[in-house]
C-alpha cells in the first residue's frame, strides 16, 4: 500500500504544539505533502526533523522568500531522484513564493501546491488566474517528462471548490473568491484537458462533502459548515490504483491541528 498525506498545517509552529506529530506518527504515510508551513528552514520545529531523522524519512522544502507566509514541503520514505521548485523551473513570477514543490519518484512525480486565495476581482484575483495559468503549464511539463510511464500526483490547497457539493452554504458563496465561476472552471479543466481524477469525489461520489476546511470563528467546525478546497488530483493510472481517499475530520473542534484538515489517499503498490 501507498498512502499519500496532504494538509495545510496553517504554520508548522503552532501544528506541532497542537499535535501534527502525533498525527504523522499514526497515520504512517508514504508521502507527506504539507503547505502554509510558514517557517525558514532554519525555524522548522527540532521536533518535526527529529521525526524525520529517526524514521529515515527526507524532507524536501521551499519556504519561499516572503517570511511568515507560505511555504510547500514533501516528506518522502526514499530520496527523490529530482526535485524541482516553483512552476517554472526557478524562472517564473511566482517561483520564489514558496507555493509549488515537485519531487520524483520511481514512477511517479508528486507536487505540494499552494495556491493563491485571490479576492472577487482586481489584481489579487488577476495575480490568481495568472498562477493557475502557470500550474496548468506545469502540470503538462511534468506529465509529459518521462512519457506515459510516469504517474503524477498534485496535492494540496487550491483555494478552490469545484461545485455545489464542495460548500455547505453555497447559495451564499456564488460570488466568493474561491467558488467564483473562472476559477471552478479552471479546476475543471485539469480533468476535462489533462485527465486528471479528483481523488476524493472518485471515491465519495457526487454528495456534500466530505469538506476540508472551516472557519476557526463561530460553529462553522461544528456545524461542519465547510468548505473542501484541499484535492488531491491524480493521472488515470494512478487513479484506477486508488483505495480510498478521505479527509481525516479531526473528532472536535479542540483537537483541531489547523483550519484545514489533512486528505489521506491509499493506493495499491505495484512494486
Amino acid at each position: 500500500m501507498l498512502r499519500v498525506i496532504s494538509h495545510n498545517v496553517n504554520g508548522i509552529r503552532a501544528a506541532v504544539r497542537r499535535g501534527l506529530l502525533e498525527r504523522i506518527v499514526a497515520l504512517d504515510p508514504d508521502v507527506l505533502c504539507l503547505q502554509e508551513v510558514r517557517a525558514r528552514e532554519v525555524d522548522l520545529p527540532a521536533e518535526f526533523l527529529d521525526l524525520i531523522a529517526r524514521t529515515g524519512r527526507v524532507l524536501s522544502y521551499a519556504p519561499g522568500d516572503r517570511a511568515g507566509r507560505n511555504g510547500v514541503a514533501v516528506v518522502t520514505r526514499e530520496q527523490p531522484t529530482a526535485v524541482r521548485e516553483g512552476l517554472a523551473g526557478g524562472a517564473g513570477e511566482f517561483d520564489a513564493h514558496g507555493r509549488y514543490l515537485e519531487v520524483d519518484l520511481p514512477g511517479l512525480t508528486v507536487a505540494s501546491l499552494y495556491l493563491p486565495k485571490g479576492a472577487r476581482d482586481g489584481e489579487l484575483l488577476e495575480t490568481k488566474l495568472r498562477f493557475t495559468a502557470a500550474l496548468s503549464d506545469a502540470v503538462w511539463r511534468a506529465r509529459l517528462r518521462d512519457g506515459a510511464a510516469r504517474e503524477f500526483l498534485l496535492c494540496g490547497d487550491f483555494n478552490i471548490a469545484q461545485d455545489e457539493n464542495d460548500i455547505r452554504a453555497w447559495r451564499t458563496n456564488l460570488r466568493s473568491p474561491g467558488f467564483l465561476p473562472v476559477e471552478r472552471s479552471w479546476l475543471g479543466s485539469l480533468s476535462r484537458e489533462q485527465g486528471l481524477v479528483d481523488l476524493v469525489r472518485a471515491h465519495h461520489g457526487a454528495v456534500p462533502g466530505p469538506y476540508s476546511w472551516w472557519s476557526w470563528r463561530g460553529k462553522a467546525f461544528d456545524n461542519d459548515a465547510g468548505w473542501r478546497i484541499d484535492h488531491q488530483l491524480a493521472t488515470a493510472g494512478l487513479a484506477a490504483r486508488m483505495v480510498s481517499a478521505t479527509v481525516d475530520r479531526e473528532s472536535s473542534y479542540a483537537a483541531r491541528i489547523s483550519d484545514h484538515a489533512a486528505v489521506i489517499a491509499d493506493f495499491d503498490d505495484p512494486s
